[in-house]
């Protein structure tokens, strides 16, 4: 909004608040993650994540209060994310195509350093615990679109003990990708939804 001055010069009404840059933003969730995964969340300082991404820690409180809303929303917004996918036809090239989304994500280095760190750190204080359920729950509604479409295929029980089943999906990649910290190739991914399919067959 533009106003006049005594003088009659146009003068611009000054918005009291600063601008938000998005491009900032996102330097700071990559600064976040790389901070993090050098020396895990308890040890994070936000004054040196600002200044990794070019900024003062005033950036980071104009946009979180703490570090736990920061570090929730980088959960949230740039964590593990598959995404959506499609009817694959089957079952098993479901799996396939869920497992492949999985192992994208995991095969990022500061994923794989920062994933065992959240299991830690939910087991020592559970401040990260409520956007780790959201993304879990996110993450497992793609699963149970997955049952669903293999239950009107008739490739699987419609009583499958679901919770099972669900857990059952990704822990086999997990395991030998970060519990191992093997590669896993398309071999591999081949391999685990074989046995996934005979496995939830069972369930």
């Amino acid at each position: 909004m533009e106003r006049k001055s005594i003088d009659g010069k146009e003068r611009r009404t000054p918005s009291g608040a600063a601008v938000i840059r998005p491009d900032l933003t996102e330097a700071l969730f990559r600064a976040l993650f790389e901070e993090w995964a050098d020396v895990g969340y308890a040890a994070i300082s936000l004054e040196r994540v600002a200044a990794r991404a070019g900024a003062g820690k005033a950036a980071i409180y104009r946009r979180w209060p703490g570090k736990l809303q920061f570090a929730s929303d980088a959960i949230e917004r740039v964590g593990v994310d598959l995404g959506e996918f499609s009817d694959h036809g089957s079952l098993e090239a479901d799996i396939i195509a869920y497992l492949a989304k999985t192992r994208r994500a995991l095969r990022h280095p500061l994923v794989r350093r920062i994933v065992p760190d959240l299991a830690a750190e939910r087991a020592r204080s559970g401040d990260l615990a409520a956007a780790l359920d959201r993304v879990a729950a996110a993450r497992r509604a793609l699963g149970e679109a997955l049952l669903d479409r293999a239950v009107a295929r008739g490739e699987i029980s419609a009583g499958i003990d679901r919770e099972l089943a669900l857990d059952f999906i990704p822990s086999p990649l997990y395991w030998r990708m970060i519990v191992r910290g093997r590669p896993a190739g398309r071999a591999d991914i081949a391999r685990h939804a074989a046995a996934l399919v005979a496995a939830l067959k069972a369930c």
